[in-house]
C-alpha cells in the first residue's frame, strides 16, 4: 500500500472519527480496543513504537489537558485507529506478519502527516513532567 492509498484509507473514516471524538466514552473505548489489539501485533519498527504517543495525545486532547492542537489532527489520528480496528483490510490481518502491512502503512501515513504535532506534544509532555 503506497502513501496515497493510505491517505485515502484515512480519509474514509473522517465522519466516523469526528463523531467519536465528540463522545469521550466512545473514544476511550476505541483507545482501549487499540491497546488490546496492539498486544497481538508483532513489533514492527517506528510506526508501532509511536502508537502509545498517539494514544496519549488523543487522550490528553479529549480530557482538555492538551489543547494546543487542531481538531483535524485528532480526527486524522482517530481515523488511523478506526482503520486498524474496523477497517476492511487490503491484506487480511490473519495472514502472519504480512497481514499488518496495510495497517502499518495507514499508521505511517498518519504519523508522517502529523509529525510536527506529535513532536510539539512530546515537547509539551517533557515540559510538564509527563514524559
Amino acid at each position: 500500500m503506497d502513501l496515497d492509498k493510505a491517505k485515502e484509507a484515512l480519509n474514509g473514516f473522517t465522519a466516523q472519527a469526528e463523531e467519536i471524538i465528540k463522545n469521550p466514552q466512545k473514544l476511550e473505548e476505541l483507545l482501549q480496543q487499540l491497546e488490546a489489539k496492539l498486544k497481538d501485533v508483532p513489533k514492527a519498527g517506528d510506526a508501532l513504537s509511536r502508537i502509545p504517543l498517539m494514544i496519549s495525545m488523543v487522550r490528553s486532547y479529549i480530557t482538555k489537558e492538551y489543547t494546543e492542537i487542531s481538531p483535524k489532527v485528532i480526527v486524522s489520528l482517530v481515523c488511523a485507529i478506526i482503520y486498524l480496528l474496523k477497517g476492511k483490510d487490503v491484506i487480511p490481518d490473519n495472514i502472519p506478519v504480512v497481514g499488518y502491512v496495510d495497517d502499518l502503512a495507514v499508521f505511517a501515513a498518519a504519523f508522517m502527516i502529523n509529525e510536527p504535532e506529535l513532536q510539539a506534544y512530546t515537547q509539551w509532555r517533557t515540559e510538564h513532567g509527563k514524559a
